[in-house]
């Protein structure tokens, strides 16, 4: 008997569920609506063009695989992408997979000679009056892929990125804005993603550029009356990489020379790539019309790094600096210092001043003083993790222990002292406190602080638990 779309479609989402992650099955494969089943053609609905993109990046092979198994070897599989636009007309389309090559087909964008306009247009970057136009691509060397520690906090954003490196200006991702913190990497995967390009398209012309150094280029093209040869200059290039663009905000008339640009290389099928501090949604004064062409691609956000990124990150520059730092005091500096990469950084950099100047071994004591003095004109506080692997350490409890839901008395116990130590040595809620010990509400937290103060004053032993746990705990 043969299968109905739905129940074809269900059987090819048991196996794949078995191959992929959870949380990648909830992302990219729940949303999928199954549509029709004709003559060995199933016919899926996506929410988006990206979500198709993604799909067929990274899951093709899987795809392919499980619908010639459950539909048979004619089985093939086609898309019904839902616009995202908001045109009256927002009907799916369809698209066969897996899709044909196209990028030297008729369509193809073709990219300028820059040699030909020599004589007309004025590059912004080199001294007026010299007759240049080879654009240099302002990119630091360093700043890799290889070199960018991946983890959950930026998974998204260098997936991304390293799928437009790979494909510039072929892919749903333009633009791709990645957003952030001060200190994330904002910067350096855009510089990441250039070289990539550099490396494998070496005929594309890639620029990157501050925000700020475009409007003021933008400033003086206006006052030497050149407004178009700068205008054709930033058309000419492949691939534009404008570095923290929420500095445009209030600036009209860098925005309207911007939003030109803009739609020439979209247009053209060039790859626009912008770092922001902030999601379009939260960026003020800035023109609708530019931020509704911001969400034409991808935004993609990275957060503050977790104890696992940050101790990959220490370890990356102490092995690209030839230097060995104890174990204990990589892990001191990952969890007492998490609000961002620059800073975790800028601590190992003090640090190993420090030793080299005093010339001290560097030792966990001298970490500590080197953080004391390193945040201390900043609120410091330890972290709720920093609590938690010292609690863990004293009590030679595993940490995945101690956000369990075991009930046994010396993982509750170790529980309930790294909640107090959370409420009284940082600023996090209750709330925030009870999610880093396995899901705990705040009424739970509370009472482990009351069980703690309790015991302090009835039993002698867990007393002197709290003070040598409270000495270890203490920064100065």
């Amino acid at each position: 008997m043969l299968k109905d779309h739905t129940t074809a479609w269900e059987s090819c989402l048991k196996v794949i569920k078995d191959n992929i992650s959870l949380q990648a099955y909830k992302v990219w494969f729940e949303p999928i609506i199954p549509v029709k089943l004709d003559q060995s053609i199933l016919t899926i609905q996506v929410p988006s063009h990206f979500f198709y993109e993604w799909l067929e990046q990274h899951y093709i092979g899987l795809l392919s695989k499980v619908i010639k198994k459950e539909i048979g070897p004619e089985g093939s599989l086609e898309y019904s992408i839902v616009m995202e636009s908001n045109h009256r007309n927002a009907t799916p389309y369809t698209v066969k997979l897996p899709t044909q090559n196209n990028s030297q087909g008729q369509n193809s964008p073709q990219s300028i000679p820059l040699g030909a306009t020599e004589h007309q247009i004025r590059n912004p970057f080199i001294i007026p009056g010299l007759k240049k136009v080879t654009i240099e691509s302002n990119l630091i060397p360093s700043f890799t892929f290889e070199n960018f520690i991946e983890g959950d906090c930026n998974r998204l954003a260098r997936a991304s990125g390293y799928a437009v490196a790979n494909k510039p200006g072929g892919t749903a991702f333009n633009p791709l804005l990645i957003y952030g913190g001060v200190g994330l990497g904002k910067t350096h995967l855009a510089h990441a993603i250039g070289l990539s390009i550099k490396e494998q398209h070496p005929s594309k012309t890639v620029l990157y550029v501050q925000s700020e150094k475009f409007a003021h280029q933008f400033i003086d093209a206006i006052k030497n009356q050149t407004t178009n040869d700068f205008i054709h200059f930033y058309q000419m290039v492949d691939v534009l990489i404008i570095d923290d663009v929420q500095f445009f905000a209030g600036k009209e008339r860098t925005q309207d020379v911007f939003f030109s640009i803009f739609n020439h290389l979209h247009q053209n099928g060039k790859q626009i790539v912008l770092t922001s501090d902030k999601a379009p949604v939260e960026m003020q004064g800035m023109e609708q019309r530019l931020l509704s062409r911001f969400k034409w691609g991808l935004s993609a956000d990275l957060n503050v790094p977790d104890l696992e990124t940050r101790i990959a990150i220490l370890e990356k520059k102490m092995y690209a600096s030839g230097i060995e730092l104890p174990k204990e005091v990589v892990e001191y500096l990952a969890y007492s210092i998490n609000t961002n990469i620059r800073e975790i950084e800028g601590a190992m950099n003090t640090l190993l001043m420090q030793s080299s100047l005093n010339k001290k071994s560097i030792s966990l004591e001298l970490a500590k003083q080197m953080v004391d003095k390193f945040v201390k004109n900043t609120a410091r506080e330890v972290s709720i993790e920093y609590i938690q692997k010292i609690v863990c350490d004293y009590f030679d409890l595993p940490i995945e222990m101690l956000k369990s839901k075991t009930r046994k008395r010396e993982v509750v116990q170790a529980r309930q002292i790294s909640m107090y130590f959370s409420k009284k040595m940082t600023k996090s809620s209750l709330a925030n406190i009870g999610a880093h010990c396995g899901g705990k509400d705040h009424a739970t937290v509370l009472h482990a602080c009351r069980t703690v103060v309790n015991l302090s004053e009835t039993d002698k032993q867990f007393r002197v638990y709290l003070e040598e746990l409270e000495k270890k705990l203490t920064i100065h």
